[in-house]
């Protein structure tokens, strides 16, 4: 049976979401994070060379990377709508915010968190030079693109109920995750209403609820 090697509050919950839309039998295997900086327990780095999350098993085959997974699911499920067939209307518009996600948002967000530790973790002595320099960074790279990116989301939402169009697709099951952490990493004001109209409906879908109640929930890491 295919086991979801499932790290608390990480992006193997794209995975349990999946499963759960697509109605398919798993083992959920969970594991707790560690230390000060909550990084993966050993064990959990020991079941993939490069030790992060997702990873799933099944069978002889272990598999990581989040679209790596989903692509290797949905080839299980080929009748699946969750990824439109090439020639569909939505196609173009799947290929795009599904690989976006993780090569132009999720750095942003990763790069958000670790200034953000840069900053509350450095040395007492130097925190003031290092929040100096970090922010000075964040204003004129970070926050642009961040802004831009999430503007580009939010503009296309105004006109789908979901990213790839009006149905649902894989492509929102990898964006739903970051567009969680990036309510918490970002103050979203009033900038992005669709996003914000996006997470509302997402989070009543009964497969996430599920996926979310069977993982023991999922808090983003803030910093």
């Amino acid at each position: 049976m295919l086991t979801v090697h499932h790290l608390e509050n990480s992006q193997s919950i794209r995975i349990l979401w999946l499963l759960e839309e697509l109605g398919l039998d798993y083992h959920l295997q969970k594991y707790a994070r560690v230390g000060p900086n909550t990084l993966a327990p050993l064990e959990y780095k020991a079941l993939h060379p490069i030790g992060k999350a997702p990873t799933i098993s099944d069978g002889q085959n272990r598999l990581a990377e989040t679209n790596a997974i989903v692509d290797y699911l949905l080839d299980q499920q080929p009748n699946s709508p969750l990824r439109p067939t090439p020639g569909s209307p939505s196609r173009e518009a799947y290929l795009y915010w599904f690989h976006a996600t993780q090569g132009s948002l999720m750095p942003l967000l990763l790069q958000r968190l670790i200034f953000s530790r840069l900053i509350s973790r450095s040395p007492r002595l130097i925190r003031p030079l290092i929040k100096l320099v970090i922010n000075r960074a964040v204003s004129a790279y970070l926050q642009p693109n961040l802004s831009k990116m999430l503007g580009h989301i939010d503009n296309t939402l105004s006109n789908s109920m979901w990213i790839a169009g009006n149905q649902l697709t894989a492509a929102d099951i990898v964006i739903g995750y970051c567009l969680e952490v990036a309510q918490v990493r970002v103050d979203f004001g009033d900038d992005y209403p669709h996003i914000e109209r996006y997470l509302l409906q997402m989070r009543k879908r009964p497969a996430y609820q599920r996926a979310l109640q069977k993982s023991g929930g999922f808090s983003p890491l803030a910093a």
